[in-house]
């Protein structure tokens, strides 16, 4: 069970430029280093396309593929930080996670981007962040509910 909500917001994304403007606004907030983000939306909605976003405003270079088979995927950003990019849609069994090990990732300092949470329960611990994108009117477009759950969430909101 997740902590209630302390602030939200509804965004309207026009196109994948207004996606990469939001990541890079987030990416300069501090304490974005230690947050949990929870991306959640349809296949296709473009959960792996804001961490690309995010990712490439923190200063990773290189390939930025989706854990979609991986399960993680992680990242080593310029001053040392540690990202964690983490997909559960091939899980079919909450119990997989911790199979996976992953309990030690959430437990260790870093970014923790998770896409399909769901899939993993209440397992996971709560996030700062959820962001809920759905598919907008056209092809580009996208709705975009982010609700901070923590102080933390609150100050990267802000």
């Amino acid at each position: 069970m997740h902590p209630p909500i302390l602030e939200s917001r509804l965004l309207d994304w026009p196109d994948e430029a207004a996606c990469a403007a939001f990541a890079r606004r987030l990416a300069q907030q501090p304490g974005i280093g230690r947050a949990a983000i929870e991306l959640r939306g349809p296949l296709g909605a473009g959960k792996t396309t804001l961490v690309r976003h995010l990712l490439r405003a923190l200063g990773v270079s290189g390939r930025i593929k989706s854990p979609s088979y991986t399960v993680l995927e992680p990242y080593t950003l310029a001053d040392g930080g540690a990202v964690s990019h983490l997909d559960f849609y091939r899980f079919s069994d909450p119990r997989e996670w911790f199979d996976a090990g992953l309990r030690e990732v959430y437990a260790a300092p870093g970014l923790k981007l998770a896409e399909w949470p769901d899939n993993v329960a209440d397992l996971l611990p709560p996030p700062d962040l959820r962001l809920q994108i759905a598919l907008g009117q056209s092809d580009d477009a996208r709705q975009v509910a982010v609700d901070a759950l923590s102080p933390l969430g609150q100050a990267l909101l802000r």
